[in-house]
């Protein structure tokens, strides 16, 4: 078979010191770049990179020097509830005030609430999101849940654009950060939007999509085995009726924006996953002169141009949109 991937084919099941060996050989081939942003290039960082390419240095290397030159470039750090207020104001995106079962942050999403047409304030908002999600991680996790709920959805509430930029941003520069999709209650004509969009998707990520129904006993047993019941919120079969409250959102939004503007001051380092986002903003204003340096550009572009050659395209795979575990212990299997 000659085609070639990303790396995924057969996952690969790898010793711990088999594990230690790539992050190192990463380290060696990506050289001082490792050494000029330690946090962004942490142990942590660079297994989820390898996971992503499924173990292939080369490939994970040339995605984790990719995503330093878009941090530099982007500052996702230095994106607060002022600047994606306005996008939050439908509830379309937020996360959720519980975890899933496994202690895993919850991000919900209704695509049908849609209330920007701009495409870079619905990407800069999910970043915030997906920063803020990161940042609120349990000290053991580093994955997070998607609840995404179709009520009033339609083919035109997100368009195919937001969709590709949408799977860029989280497939490249947050690898291995979603360990669960649910779709909920995704309409019939959702068929012909998943068919556009799926290309779109990795394998890697697009295994972990699932569609529930509230029709479906078996989808509800499913809800019921990863999400506290009493909290879940009820649009998803669960008892909480309180729903999305704009301005209480806002205000857990601003004191997280202070943690973390206090991590930063305090110039805490300190790599674990739940401080990651804040470890990167301790180093932003270095980050940014090195980014205007000749010296750290040279060794980004040239560290990029010895990777070029690495293959960069993913095989289609199929997913039918009733595909839904049929038992507990299917979910079980799929979200450990």
């Amino acid at each position: 078979m000659s085609r070639k991937s990303r790396g995924f084919g057969a996952e690969k099941s790898l010793s711990p010191e088999e594990q230690q060996a790539k992050i190192n050989e990463v380290r060696k081939i990506i050289g001082p770049i490792a050494d000029k942003y330690p946090v962004l290039c942490s142990d942590e960082s660079i297994s989820r990179y390898l996971r992503a390419r499924n173990w292939h240095t080369k490939k994970a290397s040339k995605m984790l020097v990719e995503s330093v030159k878009w941090r530099l470039e982007y500052k996702p750090e230095k994106i607060v509830w002022e600047d994606v207020a306005r996008e939050a104001e439908t509830g379309k995106l937020y996360r959720a005030n519980f975890c899933d079962k496994l202690g895993r942050p919850v991000l919900i999403m209704r695509p049908g609430f849609q209330n920007s047409s701009s495409t870079e304030g619905q990407i800069k908002y999910l970043v915030y999101c997906m920063e803020n999600a990161i940042m609120n991680l349990n000290p053991d996790r580093e994955q997070m849940v998607w609840l995404i709920d179709f009520q009033g959805w339609t083919m035109g509430s997100v368009s195919v654009k937001v969709t590709r930029e949408t799977a860029n941003v989280l497939q490249n520069h947050y690898p291995e950060r979603l360990g669960l999709a649910i779709l909920y209650n995704p309409p019939k004509v959702f068929e012909s939007f998943w068919t556009v969009v799926k290309p779109f998707l990795e394998p890697k990520t697009y295994k972990k999509v699932r569609f529930a129904y509230s029709n479906d006993p078996q989808s509800q047993k499913i809800m019921e085995a990863l999400f506290d019941i009493n909290k879940l919120d009820s649009s998803f079969g669960g008892r909480n009726r309180v729903g999305f409250d704009y301005e209480a959102f806002g205000q857990l939004m601003r004191a997280d924006d202070k943690k973390k503007s206090d991590l930063m001051s305090s110039g805490c380092s300190v790599p674990t996953d739940h401080l990651l986002v804040a470890s990167q903003s301790s180093q932003s204003e270095s980050l940014t002169s090195d980014h205007c340096s000749d010296d750290s550009d040279n060794e980004l572009d040239e560290a990029t141009s010895t990777l070029e050659d690495v293959d960069e395209k993913a095989p289609g795979l199929k997913l039918g949109c009733d595909d839904v575990p049929k038992s507990e212990a299917a979910m079980a299997k799929q979200v450990q």
